[in-house]
């Protein structure tokens, strides 16, 4: 069983209650979390993992040096090295990766709050569900980009704008993977902590809190992701900097190795943006076992 709302807690009688304490708080409380791999089963798994992308990039510039790809369509790993190079000396790079890191920020900044507060009401309460969870449901099928010509209108051209486009973006996997993680609470928590003589807030904060996080970690992982997406979009409509700005200004000129080096940086800082969230994963969630592949 799982929860449902606040609303609807049961009032577990006193055989109930034990029942739950013995079949939940073990399996929660002091289980220690899987032993992690040794020293040298961590660097043969890193090893493993950098195998696929260097051997691609071995034969990509082979391709290229060969003849068999044309370097004025489909850029070398040596021109784009050189173009990035070339980028950073210059400053433009940096400016630009910069601001897009504004940006991103920013959007975080405005859908991250928002989608966990509106996920937190319609999750605790069946109220709060009826009257937040349909908008949103609503309006999460009208494609960001589509809305955009509305932020301009109302936000101008400027950052504002942006950060909106974004924040729309980043909004929805937060919220609907939060909603989630709450309504998928066990009931039997609930009834261990009203025996142990929880209050409604220490239900919140041991029970509700500790059972989504992992839901609300994916939803964020794939906000980050998705911000990164919405911020190529936002940088080509009236944008004058910016790593999309620059990527559109290069494809315009022709410019293929300007264009690679774009589109490694937003990688780059999609992969990186993953493995932070990954790394917060691991230190939250230390009391989770989980089944990570054999």
């Amino acid at each position: 069983m799982t929860f449902r709302s606040l609303d609807d807690l049961p009032n577990p009688s006193t055989e109930a209650a034990a029942g739950a304490l013995s079949a939940v708080l073990p399996a929660r409380v002091g289980t220690p979390a899987r032993a992690r791999a040794g020293g040298h089963g961590a660097w043969r798994r890193r090893a493993r993992r950098t195998t696929t992308p260097l051997v691609l990039l071995g034969l990509w510039q082979l391709g290229a040096s060969t003849g068999e790809f044309s370097t004025k369509l489909f850029a070398s790993p040596w021109l784009i090295l050189k173009a990035f190079g070339t980028l950073l000396g210059n400053g433009q790079l940096e400016s630009a990766l910069w601001i897009s890191l504004i940006r991103v920020a920013g959007g975080l900044g405005i859908g991250v709050p928002i989608g966990l507060a509106l996920a937190v009401i319609a999750g605790l309460s069946r109220r709060g569900e009826d009257y937040v969870d349909p908008s949103v449901q609503m309006v999460r099928t009208i494609p960001v980009i589509a809305l955009s010509g509305l932020f301009i209108v109302w936000f101008g051209i400027g950052e504002e704008a942006k950060m909106v486009i974004i924040a729309s973006g980043c909004f929805f996997p937060v919220y609907i993977n939060t909603f989630a993680g709450i309504r998928g609470v066990d009931t039997k928590l609930f009834e261990a902590a009203k025996v142990l003589g929880v209050s409604r807030w220490g239900l919140i904060r041991d029970v509700i809190v500790p059972g989504a996080l992992p839901n609300f970690l994916v939803g964020l992982r794939y906000a980050l992701g998705v911000s990164w997406l919405v911020l190529f979009f936002a940088e080509q409509d009236n944008a004058q900097s910016g790593i999309g700005f620059l990527m559109t200004q290069a494809q315009q000129d022709f410019q293929i190795p300007v264009v690679f080096v774009g589109m490694i940086v937003y990688a780059l800082l999609g992969l990186g943006a993953d493995l932070i969230v990954r790394f917060i994963e691991k230190k939250a969630l230390t009391w989770r076992t989980s089944f990570s592949g054999t």
